[in-house]
């Protein structure tokens, strides 16, 4: 699995001055630290006013398992407040940075709160109930850290929750109508959003293996693939598109010929999209579009 993400920062506050309120925060913003940009844009809308969020990395070529943080890296977590990783080794060198910091800030390890274990599928923020647990652990953090702005992101949490309506709507309307559909995957990254719409995986075990292992699958793994694409037991692909390489190019070229509805999903936040709740139903319509036309 190679993800494509690029290293900058962001910060949802144009003030530089974090020793005032600002907006309709009622005391000085938190300094928030977020690993990766899948978690970044919830953080931000948790925080609104009242923190001032720094992503490390965002969408672009870097790949958060093998990532080597640069010097200025390591210096965006000197001043935070709170700190934010997706845990599981996904983003160890974050974690890393923080146990260098005097005091260390809380974290919150959305593995953890999800109750995962190393080793498991890192993938969590394509759990939709861990996105949701992962929301109400910041905002408690949030409030720990400012009991003077509790109410506010009590308030920022409603909101955002309002703006997750579609999401619901989209995973609810794709278990009622598909659940027991079939998929192939050409790795695990939508793996908890599948199981979460009731999807059977049929992608063969040695494959799906070597995938999370970041290894390459055995010939046989491979004839066992395209063997199951042709004789039409999958009813969709699922395609990382951030996955470079000659075999998932020959595994969609595959499901093309025989006419298997693929499916582009991202690792990382898609180029274009405006929140995370903007990204993820739009691979969700795209999901329901290919599950009706394999009917």
């Amino acid at each position: 699995m190679t993800c494509f993400i690029s290293v900058s920062c962001s910060s949802n506050s144009e003030s530089t001055n974090s020793s005032v309120p600002a907006g309709d925060c009622p005391e000085q913003p938190i300094q928030v630290v977020v690993s990766v940009d899948q978690w970044g844009d919830i953080v931000e809308q948790l925080g609104g006013d009242c923190a001032t969020v720094t992503t490390v990395i965002e969408s672009s070529k870097v790949d958060p398992h093998d990532y080597e943080p640069t010097t200025g890296d390591a210096a965006k977590f000197t001043d935070a407040e709170l700190v934010v990783v997706n845990g599981m080794d996904y983003d160890p060198w974050a974690t890393k940075i923080v146990a260098t910091l005097n005091p260390e800030p809380p974290v919150v390890d959305a593995g953890k709160v999800a109750g995962l274990s190393d080793g498991e599928n890192p993938h969590v923020w394509y759990g939709p109930d861990y996105v949701f647990e992962f929301a109400s652990a910041v905002t408690a953090e949030l409030s720990k850290l400012s009991p003077k702005a509790a109410e506010y992101f009590t308030a920022q949490a409603d909101s955002w929750n309002t703006s997750m309506q579609p999401y619901r709507d989209q995973i609810a309307l794709i278990k009622a109508s598909y659940s027991g559909q079939s998929y192939v995957a050409t790795e695990s990254v939508f793996d908890y959003m599948a199981v979460a719409l009731g999807l059977k995986d049929v992608t063969p075990a040695g494959f799906a293996a070597a995938a999370a292992n970041e290894t390459d699958p055995s010939p046989g793994d491979v004839a066992s693939f395209g063997k199951l694409i042709k004789a039409g037991t999958a009813d969709v692909l699922i395609y990382n598109v951030q996955t470079v390489g000659a075999l998932p190019e020959q595994i969609r070229s595959a499901a093309d010929q025989v006419k298997v509805p693929t499916v582009e999903v991202t690792e990382t936040v898609a180029l274009g999209a405006t929140s995370f709740e903007q990204w993820q139903v739009e691979q969700l319509e795209a999901l329901s579009a290919a599950l009706k036309a394999s009917l």
